[in-house]
């Protein structure tokens, strides 16, 4: 099985690379001929796509864990895996024109919809079954069970109350017609997305992971925030961001940089909860960093009328990222800085020494505790060459050179790829040999696997939604419900998102509300990125949404503190971006844009910033309850609502003056804050010399 999973992984990757570079060409040319002989359809290319993937599933994960060794299940799985192939490989001969000695009735799969066969309906019945386990066993019961409450409402939509959207109903062969067998269900746009775009980054992510060249993140992080007060915190603030936006995944990213991080910080005296609560709230911002992000703003490129290009997406992206992990900086910087001071105010050696460990000579866990864990993970981190750091930000610099000089994702991060392999045999430190290769086809196979199944399974969704009066009659309800008011319209979308996000991968989140609810995106009278971007951020602060917080879940299983509680306090320390989506679609100048989709001035984008920083800075000690001396509650609360006063006003009419009113209010104290600071620091100095 070992052997069988590498080689359907260096397949998978292999296939991925090559299909998504070679499409068919018109012309006579050498080369399109060449193209033409070597490619398939995109439906032969998805289905063989989506066969690895579940095989692979398959093979990866048993049908009952506690009874993975039973042969009777052993001999089931077997028996789906002979399915996979035989369904998706139908498709594929079915689905390409290379292969129309095999066609039934001689005619494309394609071209007979509406007269398939009967073959084509228990084919296709089996093959929705074999998506659906395999994305229970990738990801659990919550999306298979949403497809088949979809499935159920479709076929039954006669007998639905009225609150619930009724309509006349589709048969079991309209749903499976429009699911499987169509271009549009199980291989449409979530799966195309996967295949052409976010398969190659997760590639891209793991072989620069194998050059060692990740490592200098971190040790990059170390060395910059040394000497600051919270040190530790800010390295996990820093360096998840970074590797965050190069994974697209919470969780993944929570249990690769949180293995070191939260030791890092329990040790320099963040207690367990809030050390998780940190890292999660770092790795879930990572996916909203350009130049990478996430799987969902590769969706946007497909779902963003009139489109987008993915250099606009990133450009967009920018300046509300920055403020996140800018917020995200402060909070954690107030709120060591309000531990230091408890612990200095106590009097006690313990606490004086423990107060002096959240500064830069701490960062050395084996001398501050004696763990020999935390001496392990120095000695992996210590030995990091300066060339794999300059691989690293090279591999990212050719990325975003390539993408603004007009490449397509797929085809930038593909030259990226190719720079990064030739570079990296430059060198001993990053040079890559067939283990290292091998180990990056199998972590991108096992990070890939997830999101191939979970594509498939959300089609099925999609293709169900677009048979029904659903995506049209849902809009319509939450307009009604919200009638003139656009907060009371972002406020339900919120809380849908957040709810929906909360069992489901953020980009599968991302499109199915982009598709449930597009007729409100319209009219909230922002530019369509904003509007979609909106979205997109939502989905993924699901990730440190209690109760079900996913990315906090993972955190709490690295640090051993209490679940809730981490994940409690990784909302509180992101709750600058439950804020920021708000501001970016009220103030579209955040993004670079006007009110009516055009590229923003840079007074306007400068002004606007400034305000934000400002209210993002009264947030943060707002959160940390900490600024230059500790904050009181009442302080606390005022502080929160001027800062949400900022990020919930338009910079128009009356709602500017509010803004600027607060604005100034929220300045006005900081300064204040800061004279009294430096006038209590004096005098305590002059109190010690004397």
């Amino acid at each position: 099985m070992k052997y069988a999973y590498q080689v359907l992984s260096v397949v998978l990757c292999l296939f991925v690379l090559l299909a998504a570079n070679i499409s068919l060409n018109s012309g006579d040319s050498l080369l399109a001929k060449i193209g033409n002989g070597l490619a398939f359809s995109e439906v032969s290319n998805l289905a063989l796509f989506a066969m690895v993937g579940l095989l692979l599933v398959f093979l990866d994960r048993p049908i009952i864990k506690r009874w993975k060794d039973s042969l009777p299940l052993k001999v089931v799985n077997w028996g789906m895996m002979a399915a996979t192939v035989g369904v998706f490989g139908y498709i594929f001969f079915q689905s390409d024109r290379k292969f129309a000695a095999f066609f039934v009735d001689g005619v494309l799969l394609g071209d007979r919809a509406g007269n398939e066969t009967t073959l084509d309906f228990v084919l296709a019945g089996v093959g929705i079954g074999l998506v659906l386990e395999g994305t229970r066993r990738v990801i659990g019961w919550t999306l298979p069970i949403l497809c088949v409450l979809f499935s159920a409402y479709a076929m039954f939509g006669q007998s639905m109350p009225d609150w619930c959207f009724p309509h006349v109903g589709n048969s079991w062969e309209q749903i499976v017609q429009k699911t499987f067998l169509q271009q549009g269900g199980v291989f449409g746009i979530a799966l195309r997305v996967m295949f052409f775009y976010v398969f190659l980054f997760v590639l891209f992510g793991t072989l620069l992971e194998q050059t060692g060249a990740t490592r200098y993140v971190i040790n990059f992080a170390k060395r910059l925030f040394g000497n600051s007060t919270g040190g530790p915190a800010k390295i996990a603030v820093l360096s998840s961001g970074l590797m965050g936006s190069l994974s697209g995944s919470a969780v993944a990213n929570t249990a690769a940089t949180g293995t070191f991080t939260i030791p890092l910080m329990k040790s320099a005296g963040f207690d367990a909860d809030t050390a998780g609560g940190v890292e999660a709230a770092a790795s879930s911002g990572g996916a909203l960093a350009p130049p990478v992000m996430g799987a969902g703003a590769y969706m946007m490129l497909e779902m963003i009328q009139p489109s987008v290009t993915y250099s606009q997406i990133m450009q967009a992206a920018l300046i509300p990222a920055v403020l996140y992990y800018f917020a995200l900086m402060l909070t954690v910087h107030f709120h060591a800085k309000r531990i230091e001071r408890e612990l200095k105010a106590g009097g006690e050696e313990a606490g004086e020494a423990k107060a002096k460990s959240l500064k830069a000579k701490s960062l050395n866990a084996s001398e501050q505790v004696g763990d020999a864990a935390e001496a392990n993970h120095e000695a992996q981190f210590s030995d990091v060459s300066v060339y794999q750091g300059i691989l690293f930000f090279g591999s990212f610099v050719v990325l975003i050179a390539a993408l603004l000089q007009g490449f397509t994702p797929f085809r930038a991060v593909s030259i990226s790829l190719a720079v990064m392999l030739v570079a990296s045999f430059l060198h001993g430190s990053t040079r890559l040999n067939p283990t290292k290769l091998l180990a990056a086809c199998t972590g991108a196979a096992k990070g890939g696997m997830a999101l191939v199944v979970a594509a498939a399974c959300v089609g099925i969704i999609l293709g169900v939604v677009s048979i029904t009066p659903l995506s049209s009659a849902l809009p319509m309800k939450i307009q009604s419900y919200a009638g003139e008011s656009a907060i009371v319209a972002l406020l339900m979308l919120m809380f849908s998102t957040i709810i929906l996000g909360m069992g489901l991968p953020s980009a599968v989140c991302y499109l199915l509300m982009a598709n449930l609810i597009g007729g409100v995106l319209g009219a909230l009278g922002t530019p369509p990125l904003a509007a979609h971007l909106f979205i997109f951020y939502f989905g993924m602060m699901s990730m440190v949404t209690p109760p079900v917080a996913l990315a906090a879940y993972a955190a709490a299983a690295i640090s051993g503190g209490n679940v809730l509680r981490t994940a409690f306090e990784a909302f509180r320390f992101s709750l600058v971006g439950f804020a920021l989506p708000f501001a970016f679609v009220f103030k579209p100048a955040l993004l670079m844009l006007t009110v009516d989709n055009h590229p923003a001035g840079w007074l306007a984008i400068a002004a606007t910033v400034a305000c934000t920083v400002v209210a993002t800075t009264g947030m943060a000690v707002a959160v940390a309850g900490y600024f230059v001396r500790r904050v009181g509650f009442l302080q606390r609360g005022v502080l929160l609502g001027l800062s949400l006063l900022v990020f919930f006003t338009r910079n128009m009419g009356t709602q500017w003056w509010v803004q600027i009113g607060a604005v100034g209010l929220l300045a006005a104290w900081l300064l204040f804050e800061m004279w009294r600071g430096s006038g209590s620091a004096e005098q305590e100095a002059g109190i010690a010399s004397a």
